[in-house]
Parts: structure tokens; C-alpha cells; sequence
């Protein structure tokens, strides 16, 4: 049976700064420059997938293409995953593609609620998602983001009770704080950092900024699409 593994495990596995754990999986996005140029790396990709019976999620755009692996057996990242981020690495490297990691990463939905199992069909019902677990839902087309609902032990009455998260890759996560910060943010928590920092804007709606720690064996599993 294949083993889930750890990010710590998947960066000894995968040395560099090409791919990063975010929400889905292991990611890497690669500037092309062109469609013509995307096609042939996106081609490439396809012959190794298929060489190894596992194949990565693609999106083709004109300037880039962004590739995301995952073992869907398990909805985890595996050495499956690993083995083949090393050798689609080396395909872009032969085509003369560079890789540009300031341009990972995953948007998610977080609502807060009382009653999960009553609201949770209403979301399912609106966005057309598909149940994941207990208490998620994702996009079955493997494009919007996915929706997670975390408990509340109370009412919270005049405040949002539906947050953004995004994952980003570690080196850019300060920088995106620091940004927002000055653009009239506020730090609500980093209780959890740094594993994720809270923040909001000027009227209170809140942003998880949540990078995986590349270097540790902690992991959001629970969480991850």
C-alpha cells in the first residue's frame, strides 16, 4: 500500500526551492513564455506520467504551466510524487524552462460554524462541490477552491465568520505579511506561527496566511484538499 509522507520527507526527497507543499499537494510553477513552449512541457510531463501510472494535475496557460502531484488513493503526497516532481524537474531544465516558486500558491474558504451538518449541504448545494470527509467540500472539477468548516464552541456575533486561507511556500509568507500589514492590515494572532498567522483588513475580515515548514515533520493534513 502507499505511505503518506511528510513535507520534511518530500524536501529530502526533492532538494531546491522548485516545489512547495500547498493546499492540494506538491506544486511547482514553470514560465514558458509561450503556449507553444507550454504544450511541448506539458507533453513531456504526459509521457513521464503515463511511464509512471501517476499523473500530476496541469494547468496550461500561456505563460506558464503550474503542476500539482498528489497520490489520489490516499489524498496525500507520496515518494510516487516525489520521484516524479524530480524527473519533471529535469524535463524543464532540458527544455530550457525555468521554474518560479513566487508563484505557488492555494486559496481556500474556511467558514465557522455552530451547526456543520446544517450548513454544510446549503455550500454544497450553491457551489455544486462534492463532499470531502466530514467537514469539506471541493470543486469537482479540481479548479475553485476547496471549503473546510471548522467548529465553533460559541456564536460570535458582529464578526465574519467566513475566512481566506492561503498557503504559500515559507520564504514568501513574511514578505506577503510585512505587505499586508502596510497596506492598513493588522496581525490578529500568531499564536500558531509558524505554521499560520491570522491577519485582517481595516473592517475585520481575516486571512490565514499558512505555509508549511518545510524543515519540521508537521503537516495539515486534516486540511489539505
Amino acid at each position: 500500500m502507499v505511505e503518506a509522507i511528510t513535507t520534511k520527507r518530500f524536501h529530502e526527497l526533492v532538494p531546491g526551492d522548485t516545489w512547495h507543499r500547498v493546499y492540494g499537494g506538491a506544486t511547482a510553477h514553470f514560465v514558458t513564455g509561450s503556449f507553444d513552449e507550454g504544450v511541448e512541457f506539458v507533453r513531456a510531463i504526459a509521457e513521464l506520467a503515463d511511464a509512471a501510472n501517476h499523473h500530476p494535475d496541469i494547468d496550461l496557460r500561456y505563460a506558464g504551466v503550474t503542476v500539482r502531484l498528489m497520490t489520489h488513493e490516499i489524498s496525500a503526497v507520496s515518494e510516487r510524487d516525489a520521484a516524479l516532481a524530480v524527473q519533471i524537474s529535469d524535463a524543464a531544465s532540458r527544455l530550457g524552462i525555468e521554474p518560479e516558486p513566487t508563484l505557488i500558491g492555494t486559496v481556500q474558504f474556511a467558514i465557522d460554524a455552530m451547526d456543520i451538518p446544517l450548513v454544510l449541504p446549503f455550500w454544497e448545494a450553491v457551489l455544486g462541490y462534492e463532499r470531502r470527509g466530514e467537514g469539506a467540500l471541493r470543486d469537482p472539477r479540481g479548479i475553485g477552491p476547496s471549503v473546510w468548516f471548522q467548529q465553533m464552541d460559541a456564536p460570535r456575533p458582529q464578526r465574519n465568520r467566513i475566512h481566506v486561507d492561503l498557503a504559500l511556500p515559507r520564504a514568501l509568507a513574511r514578505q506577503r505579511i510585512d505587505a499586508a500589514v502596510a497596506a492598513s492590515g493588522h496581525i490578529v494572532s500568531d499564536a500558531f506561527a509558524p505554521h499560520w498567522w491570522t491577519l485582517a483588513d481595516a473592517e475585520g475580515n481575516e486571512i490565514d496566511i499558512a505555509p508549511w515548514v518545510d524543515d519540521t515533520d508537521w503537516d495539515d493534513d486534516e486540511n489539505e484538499e
